[in-house]
């Protein structure tokens, strides 16, 4: 069995896409739609930068799931590979879920993008600039973490964000409270906490205004039925009921991403290989959590050609 995953916030970068889109027309035409959903020319930010515009989340986050689904797009019109023949089921990392569901048939491309401006600038506004922070803890499981969190809130907010895999699990909160667990780090037998370049808080109670907008956003209309099962970051588990699943994006702002387990369900249920669409970033991570899944990352028109022999 075999799963389609989607990279979420980080793995943005200037020049993304842009070797597709010089060598497809169809990997130019999700970045022309995307645009034209966004009135914004956001391919020429993917290409150009500045990266300091990039790295903003309400662009950052439309850019990399339009970087996903040209991928996808590509591997399926120019070499005839479909998700549908070749996935039984799709994840993706926070912003990720959005770019799979696209893929899945439950959002269309436009109402994918301009969901993820929103939730982007959503999530920005929830909290003043300078008010949260994330951290990762590196060397630490998801007991290590959750007990270094509750040390440093001291009052305030420090939760467990993304329990990526057994070495690192990220924490959100306060700034203090973040600052806090990253002192405390060693007293709690974890190698150390680096702070992350973030503007907000994410996957943290802090960003509960953001569920709201988003609650509106996602009900009108809910999302349409997909064609594979898609398993989920606030449960880690499998779902096929839209109406399930609108609520769960909505959980989702708040809540923990909870990738080591969505892999680990996801290989219970017997997947065995896991597909990255551009990016190279869940596909390591797969392999820190499973050393026997097989994990592979498309991102060039070099890898879309040879999947696609090795899956004619």
């Amino acid at each position: 069995m075999t799963a389609f995953i989607f990279p979420g916030q980080g793995s943005q970068k200037v020049g993304m896409g842009v070797e597709l889109a010089e060598a497809s027309a169809y990997a130019r035409e999700v970045f022309e739609e995307v645009d034209d959903a966004l009135n914004q020319k956001l391919s020429g930010l993917m290409k150009d930068g500045p990266e300091s515009e990039l790295t903003l989340t309400s662009n950052a986050q439309p850019a990399i799931m339009a970087n996903s689904i040209a991928t996808l797009r590509v591997l399926e019109k120019e070499f005839g590979v479909s998700l549908g023949e070749k996935a039984d089921c799709v994840a993706g990392h926070s912003l990720g879920e959005y770019s799979a569901l696209c893929a899945a048939g439950a959002f269309n491309l436009p109402r994918t993008a301009k969901l993820l401006r929103l939730r982007g600038i959503a999530m920005q506004d929830a909290v003043p600039i300078g008010v949260g922070s994330m951290a990762a803890l590196l060397g630490a499981d998801i007991e290590k973490a959750t007990a270094l969190a509750e040390a440093a809130a001291d009052g305030q907010v420090c939760e467990v964000a993304n329990d990526n895999d057994p070495t690192q699990v990220v924490i959100s909160g306060h700034v203090e409270a973040i600052d806090r667990a990253i002192e405390l780090a060693k007293d709690h037998g974890i190698k150390r906490g680096i702070k992350l370049p973030v503007s907000a808080p994410f996957h943290c109670s802090l960003m509960q205004p953001a569920a709201q907008r988003m609650k509106i956003a996602l009900s009108d209309p809910a999302p349409d039925a997909f064609t594979v099962p898609l398993y989920a970051n606030v449960t880690a588990a499998r779902v096929t009921d839209p109406v399930e699943e609108q609520g769960l994006l909505v959980d989702q702002i708040t809540g923990r991403v909870r990738w080591r387990e969505s892999v680990l369900a996801m290989r219970k249920d017997g997947v065995e290989r896991f597909v990255e669409l551009g990016a190279k970033v869940l596909g390591p991570m797969v392999g820190r959590i499973d050393k026997d899944a097989v994990t592979i990352s498309l991102v060039t028109m070099e890898d879309l050609e040879k999947f696609a022999k090795e899956n004619a």
